[in-house]
């Protein structure tokens, strides 16, 4: 009977250790077991996902275009307004001019001026007034270009006609027709001037009637 047991049990020890390696798991391959380890890793240091950060960048994008969009309409909003009202400071100056202006017109009497002190007053207050608006363009860079005695320049004057006269020599300015202006170094308006030519005559225009003579 012993013999038989041990046959059996010696029989029977075989087929547990198949049931064994039936049942025993598979080891996963290395590839996935990497794989995981980085996808374990992206998510325990908080990085995102390729469609993630796609998705992350195109926002970005979208914000920085939208910004770019406001800084231009702003600044083209500026530059309008500064077009706009650059000459307010200007403008304000001049009202007091106005002012003067029209406070001088209204001294003149309606009944007349029998005795000459409302003229009087006039010519005083518009002197004053020009006085004023002379100082006002000076503040904003404005100033007179009176070349009387000067060179010719033809970047600052515009020659009306030649004058005969042994009192200057030939090419200074001796006449001013009308009053030039600059704005700083800038020309505004060209002073129109009579110049002097070489040869003996009255220090004036020959001709007061034909001034269309223009020196080169």
């Amino acid at each position: 009977m012993k013999d038989q047991e041990n046959e059996t049990g010696a029989e029977e020890a075989p087929e547990e250790e198949t049931a064994s390696a039936e049942y025993a798991p598979e080891k996963p391959e290395a590839d996935e077991t990497e794989e995981g380890a980085l996808e374990g890793a992206e998510a325990a240091d908080g990085s995102m996902s390729p469609e993630e950060e796609i998705a992350d960048l195109q926002d970005k994008l979208l914000r920085a275009l939208a910004d770019t969009e406001n800084l231009r309409r702003r600044s083209q909003k500026e530059r309008e307004d500064t077009l706009k009202y650059s000459s307010a400071n200007f403008a304000r100056d001049m009202l007091s001019v106005a002012d003067n202006l029209r406070r001088a017109i209204e001294s003149i009497p309606e009944e007349g001026d029998p005795d000459g002190q409302a003229l009087v007053g006039f010519i005083e207050g518009i002197s004053l007034t020009e006085k004023e608006l002379l100082s006002t363009l000076e503040r904003h860079g404005i100033q007179k270009v009176e070349p009387i005695g000067e060179k010719f320049d033809p970047q600052f004057h515009e020659a009306m006609f030649e004058v005969p006269t042994s009192d200057a020599a030939a090419g200074m300015v001796v006449q001013v027709v009308e009053t030039g202006y600059v704005i700083h170094d800038r020309l505004l308006r060209p002073a129109k001037v009579g110049i002097a030519k070489a040869g003996d005559g009255p220090s004036g225009p020959t001709d007061t009637g034909d001034k269309t003579e223009t020196a080169a």
